[in-house]
């Protein structure tokens, strides 16, 4: 048998669920009308999930911009590598997708880090310059994202971006990456959205077998994209899912139970009126690199195939 092909996003998000979604899915119903997600990020579910219609949405309006951009350069693909890789070459940027231009001395020296190393003076560069300008470049952007830490976005109070570079480039995966994303973009044709989760939620005209598949940040975890969030944040979306629940709307929601000695009480309480599948989670901290052990769940109003609202209660694994 064929291995099932996992696509990943090009935007590389932390926190993405590129390694959860092949067990995520098998808990999502086998037809899907509309494929509806608040907390889209870097899109690795819907890049992988089949549905007649994809409504996405993101409270990140760079994580959008992003998205807009490249789905711009659909059926125009050789002009979005030109574009970028014009940008790699002026600032003289590793590109190992192209050639290999890190000196081997460098390699010699910096083993596990070189990229960092050669790269740092012109990202600097290209960074200052993008902070500079008046009209922000999404493609200048994408370029910065690819080449920063962890290859993450993040801006400081002023709008600037601020990481440091990254131990990475542009390279094969990448545009693995890029051009499974132009394919399977021109065949889903997803409707993007720049909204609160709340607004996004309640403008949605919902149909019959539609799945509200949500991935907000994590209450008890430390991430940039958890800083907007609380415990208010929380019971609001909570509460919004029980209405979907009572509109026989069909929704699944990740969430993190237990980590480094935190609960999430108020939704672990919440939960145990529905289906709870225990998910095997490989979280990675931006700030060490280490992989944490903590508890993921996924938590649907639904088992596969027939569609039960407010059904089976779950022992949370403490």
């Amino acid at each position: 048998m064929k291995k099932e092909k996992i696509n990943r996003s090009p935007l590389f998000y932390v926190g993405d669920k590129y390694k959860l979604i092949k067990e995520i899915k098998t808990h999502f119903p086998k037809t899907i009308n509309q494929l509806i997600e608040p907390f889209v990020g870097g899109g690795s579910v819907y890049l992988n999930v089949k549905a007649e219609r994809y409504l996405l949405n993101d409270i990140d309006k760079n994580v959008i911009k992003i998205h807009n951009f490249l789905c711009s350069f659909i059926g125009k693909e050789n002009e979005f590598y030109d574009l970028i890789f014009s940008i790699i070459r002026k600032y003289n940027l590793s590109f190992s997708y192209e050639k290999d231009i890190v000196p081997n001395e460098l390699k010699e020296q910096y083993k596990k880090t070189y990229y960092a190393y050669f790269n740092k003076e012109s990202f600097n560069k290209l960074k200052s310059d993008y902070n500079q300008s008046n009209e922000r470049d999404v493609a200048v952007l994408y370029v910065l994202l690819i080449y920063g830490f962890n290859r993450m976005l993040r801006f400081n109070s002023q709008g600037d971006y601020n990481l440091p570079v990254g131990n990475v480039d542009f390279n094969q995966n990448v545009f693995n990456a890029l051009a499974d994303y132009f394919r399977l973009n021109k065949i889903k044709q997803p409707n993007w959205h720049n909204l609160d989760f709340k607004v996004f939620l309640n403008s949605i005209d919902y149909q019959e077998n539609d799945l509200v598949y949500l991935d907000p940040p994590y209450l008890i975890t430390f991430s940039e994209y958890n800083k907007l969030w609380n415990e208010q944040t929380e019971k609001d979306l909570l509460q919004m899912i029980d209405n979907l629940n009572k509109k026989n709307i069909k929704f699944a929601i990740s969430n993190v139970t237990h980590y480094k000695g935190k609960e999430n009480n108020f939704f672990i309480d919440w939960a145990k009126q529905y289906n709870s599948y225990q998910i095997k989670s490989n979280y990675i901290s931006y700030h060490d690199n280490s992989k944490k052990v903590f508890n993921e769940v996924l938590v649907t109003n639904y088992k596969p195939e027939i569609f039960v609202p407010q059904q089976k209660q779950f022992n949370f694994k403490e």
